[in-house]
């Protein structure tokens, strides 16, 4: 059961999925259109799931599941993976990969391996105050309080040090 993000509870279950690169306004329109289509139709054990998503500045995908009508399992979890990994597919993006980050230059996100997040904070490129993704939340209340923070406040702070 497809609903909008912002009608899913802040305990909602969430999945966060950044783009190694920025989708065309063309690929947005499809990537939405099959959101739609995979979400109304993802179930749990023949039981729907109150699912919605968000897309933001291009390159970030994330599902939101309101776990307290229907939780996922390991197939619907499935699911939604091999739904992200054909997007990967289709678009020549990876999704997957969570050994990257993705941080704020101004109003650019920027996308660069952890081993050049790492040396960037070394040599003082990022700072405890640039803007990072920290794609780790768990629900809608992080996604919306602790997802887009800076680097201070986010696991990335380890490199800053």
């Amino acid at each position: 059961m497809l609903v909008p993000f912002e009608n899913l509870p802040d305990s909602a279950r969430v999945w966060v999925y950044q783009a190694n690169r920025s989708f065309t306004q063309e690929e947005l329109e499809e990537i939405k259109a099959r959101l739609d289509e995979f979400l109304t139709q993802w179930t749990v054990h023949g039981s729907e799931l109150k699912a919605g998503y968000d897309i933001k500045y291009k390159r970030f995908i994330t599902i939101g599941l309101d776990q307290q009508v229907n939780p996922a399992s390991g197939c619907s979890i499935d699911a939604s993976v091999a739904f992200i990994q054909q997007l990967e597919k289709d678009y020549n993006v990876d999704l997957l990969d969570k050994m990257n980050v993705s941080y704020k230059q101004g109003e650019f996100v920027a996308y660069k391996t952890l081993i050049d997040f790492r040396k960037m904070a070394k040599n003082k490129s990022v700072s405890p105050n640039t803007i990072v993704f920290n794609n780790l939340v768990n629900n809608k209340e992080e996604y919306l309080n602790n997802w887009e923070v800076p680097a201070s406040e986010s696991w990335h702070n380890r490199f800053l040090k």
